[in-house]
């Protein structure tokens, strides 16, 4: 399948919601701290420059050229796009990629493409260069998965909108609702937090996991919805951390900032629920 025979020009948002599956839950933005005090300052127009980067690649040990995968006549990245586009918190949507047939396609269907190398090895990595080579300055850069066809604009603004009303936030990342279907799949990234919002832990395996072994469905089981947003200095310094046990075994980039000593706070506001990293005490 070639990229020509499956990009086209962008559809009105309209015609997008007659195939978009809706019903997300009560979400949450994960918001980390990290001592942004040292170099972070208020103003008037705080954080109010927001860029939306989506990192896709070609080549993938699961799943070989899946942002060209056709989903109903489109790319996935470009069904991707179109549901980012829907964000009223977003100056500006482009895509990162090291692949010249994902440019040529993005380009096709009318995206801004941002050329990367391939020496990136994940997401937040590509984000980061792109955002070097952005010619404006932005403040928050959300980290969107290419893979994210149903991506909802409200989860997208409710990240964002987590680090402009935090002025010590400075990474942040979504979490909903987990279906008892998906409770064993490790695909599905779970979360816990303790009792006064911070979380503990995330993993592919269920969690908590109690003896019965069995899911228990009176629990609010948390699911990750993968979707991230930093403060553009944070992210500067973000992938510099460097890798650790749990995150490798569990291969999840936000345990590094756990077990580097940071915790994640989750107070409730309305229905969203924002979670910081505190730096050590």
């Amino acid at each position: 399948m070639s990229s020509k025979s499956i990009c086209s020009p962008s559809e009105s948002s309209s015609s997008t919601k007659s195939w978009i599956v809706h019903g997300i839950v009560a979400g949450a933005a994960i918001a980390v701290a990290v001592g942004a005090r040292a170099y972070l300052g208020r103003s008037k127009n705080f954080r109010s420059r927001v860029v939306g980067i989506i990192p896709a690649r070609f080549a993938s040990s699961r799943f070989e050229g899946k942002p060209l995968v056709n989903i109903l006549g489109k790319p996935m990245i470009q069904r991707t796009w179109e549901r980012s586009k829907l964000a009223t918190t977003l100056d500006h949507l482009v895509v990162a990629t090291d692949d010249e047939k994902i440019a040529e396609c993005c380009q096709q269907f009318g995206a801004d493409v941002i050329m990367t190398s391939e020496s990136c090895r994940n997401g937040t990595e590509r984000c980061n260069e792109a955002l070097q080579k952005l010619e404006k300055k932005y403040d928050i850069v959300v980290n969107i998965q290419g893979d994210e066809p149903l991506i909802e604009p409200e989860i997208i603004d409710g990240v964002v909108k987590a680090l402009q009303a935090a002025p010590d936030a400075v990474f942040s990342t979504a979490v909903t609702s987990l279906k008892p279907e998906d409770a064993f799949d490790p695909n599905r990234v779970k979360c816990v937090v303790d009792n006064h919002g911070y979380a503990i832990y995330f993993s592919r395996g269920l969690i908590p996991y109690n003896k019965s072994g069995k899911v228990n469905p009176q629990f609010p089981y948390l699911l990750h919805l993968g979707i991230q947003s930093y403060d553009s200095n944070f992210l500067k310094i973000y992938p510099g951390l460097h890798p650790t046990p749990l995150q490798l075994e569990e291969d999840l980039e936000q345990l590094k900032v756990l077990e580097n000593g940071y915790k994640m706070k989750n107070p409730k506001i309305l229905t969203f629920t924002f979670v910081g990293y505190k730096g050590r005490p």
